[in-house]
């Protein structure tokens, strides 16, 4: 496994959540990093705190990540900061809110295309450039189970996007192996403790979701920074176009 120390890394919806906990690993294991998030301070402050106190360079930077125009300028805002590029994570997404087939409209659609694909591939299409600059880069998308199954009643839009971010993902290390860019995703299951589940999913759908997980628990967000960390830690190694499954078991590839 390759060092990160000082290697510069953008990860996407840090400021809580898995983005968080994966932005933390990230700075624990000597990342340079920028932190972008939607709304609210809190979370990007406190791990601007945390790399001051580990001795890494870190900021945060706010966008809407829908809009191409402040991609462009968040992208070119953390290049200058890091002085390049050599990681990517694309965490931001969501799922809205819960809506079965009838209920679909269609800006309701779109949204969720923009939130979970729009984003991803704007995103990546700026900092494409800059990874491919670094001599060996890893980009890392986050997909879901619900990408692999179809998810839980009333997820039927944010599956199916799921689902196309690890074909995006395949299509992409294909196209980007010759720049020296690998591209991965991972796909967690029910990862507790995050505002995704805290918002959509009711206690006692949670404890049903346990008692059919081999593992007799459920995920926290720990369990998915850790891979996340050691893919990016791979900037030059030979795995890409993988999918790395955090549900205890549920589904096996």
């Amino acid at each position: 496994m390759g060092s990160l120390v000082g290697k510069r890394a953008l990860v996407t919806g840090a400021g809580h959540g898995i983005g968080k906990a994966v932005a933390e690993g990230l700075l624990r294991a000597g990342c340079d990093l920028a932190i972008h998030y939607r709304s609210g301070e809190e979370g990007p402050l406190e791990l601007v705190a945390l790399a001051e106190s580990l001795g890494r360079r870190a900021s945060h930077f706010q966008a809407d990540l829908t809009d191409e125009t402040a991609v462009t300028a968040l992208v070119t805002q953390a290049v200058g900061f890091l002085g390049g590029l050599d990681v990517l994570v694309n965490n931001a997404g969501g799922l809205v809110e819960r809506r079965r087939l009838e209920q679909v409209d269609l800006p309701f659609w779109q949204k969720v295309i923009d939130i979970n694909m729009t984003t991803t591939m704007l995103i990546t299409r700026e900092a494409v450039p800059h990874l491919a600059d670094a001599g060996g880069a890893s980009i890392i998308n986050l997909s879901s189970l619900a990408g692999r199954k179809g998810g839980h009643a009333g997820s039927l839009v944010y599956s199916m996007t799921k689902g196309a971010i690890l074909t995006l993902t395949r299509a992409l290390a294909a196209e980007l192996a010759p720049r020296g860019i690998r591209v991965n995703a991972v796909a967690p299951g029910l990862i507790l403790g995050t505002r995704f589940h805290n918002t959509h999913t009711t206690k006692e759908s949670a404890d049903e979701t346990i008692r059919g997980i081999p593992l007799g628990r459920a995920g926290d967000v720990y369990d998915v920074a850790r891979p996340i960390v050691f893919l990016a830690s791979e900037y030059d190694g030979f795995i890409t176009g993988e999918t790395i499954d955090i549900n205890g078991g549920v589904y096996c590839a």
